[in-house]
């Protein structure tokens, strides 16, 4: 059976707290993961949440600050000392690429896996597999930042009153998908889209069109909102989103569930960040990020 869903490593901004780690997200899509923004202590986090080296394919970072990269050099190496079978790509900024040499060859470790460097280096489709494609969009942060789009290709439902009605069973049926057309039969007429999931990733930006275009959509927005609303100017200058932002945008994109994460240490109640995100208009499932949770992707409507 199929998983998709999200595992939280990690959800404080700039530095750890008591109850919060750096950041690390790991989404299970069907047989594969991406670990995103694997900061310290990310190794750590994965041993607690029950994820295994072997569960990675892909690691992206959307930029080279310390919260969001420093577990790359654990993460490389622990993938090497256990032979991981398969090969795993890493995605990050081409313009940090000084920075990924420096954390993927930190210290001596013998390199056992084959470990595939791809940096982005502007807008577009980074990957294509039978499973989803992988887009990257600019955000808007005072290092270059890149957030993560996975999508799913559309497909189509099959509809058994509309078959029955043109007499279309059994083996027919596969005929049918597989050549458009049976007996004068459409394959449009008995069948419907099923529109392909939608995931995305945004970490530290201010409003920006590549927000927009990440999210646009999305069955499940990974969004941070380091500052509260009264803190607007301060997440401004430093680059980053608000509460409110993050669910203006979210509502606006027609996302499903909202996942908010990347906390300033200065908040201690993670109910405000719910509170101000169903204030600016978001009514949509929502879920305050937390160390060690999971969150299922939306089952289609």
């Amino acid at each position: 059976m199929s998983v998709r869903e999200l595992v939280v490593l990690g959800t404080a901004s700039q530095v750890p707290t008591r109850h919060r780690n750096h950041n690390g997200y790991l989404l299970r899509w069907d047989g594969e993961g991406l670990l995103f923004d694997p900061g310290e202590g990310t190794q750590r986090q994965m041993l607690r949440a029950g994820v295994a080296a072997h569960d990675l394919n892909r690691l992206c970072v959307t930029h080279f600050h310390g919260d969001h990269s420093l577990g790359l050099a654990g993460v490389i190496q622990r993938i090497n000392l256990d032979r991981v079978p398969h090969p795993v790509t890493a995605h990050y900024p081409a313009s940090g690429q000084r920075f990924f040499d420096r954390l993927r060859y930190s210290t001596a470790y013998r390199e056992t896996v084959r470990l595939t460097e791809q940096p982005v280096a502007a807008d577009g489709v980074l990957a294509t597999t039978p499973a989803y494609t992988l887009e990257a969009r600019l955000l808007s942060h005072p290092v270059e930042s890149f957030g993560y789009r996975l999508v799913e290709p559309d497909a189509r439902r099959m509809l058994p009153d509309r078959l029955a009605a043109h007499g279309i069973a059994g083996p027919d049926v596969g005929r049918l998908q597989r050549v458009g057309e049976l007996r004068g039969v459409r394959l449009d007429e008995v069948s419907e889209v099923r529109r392909g999931q939608r995931f995305a990733f945004v970490m530290d930006t201010r409003l920006c069109d590549g927000v927009d275009a990440l999210s646009e959509g999305a069955d499940l927005l990974v969004i941070e909102s380091t500052f509260l609303d009264e803190d607007v100017q301060l997440a401004t200058e430093h680059g980053h989103l608000t509460a409110g932002q993050a669910a203006k945008v979210a509502a606006g994109a027609g996302v499903r569930h909202l996942v908010l994460t990347h906390f300033s240490q200065r908040y201690s109640d993670p109910a405000v960040f719910e509170r101000q995100a169903r204030e600016a208009g978001f009514t949509g499932e929502l879920t305050v990020a937390r160390d060690l949770m999971r969150v299922a992707v939306p089952k289609r409507r």
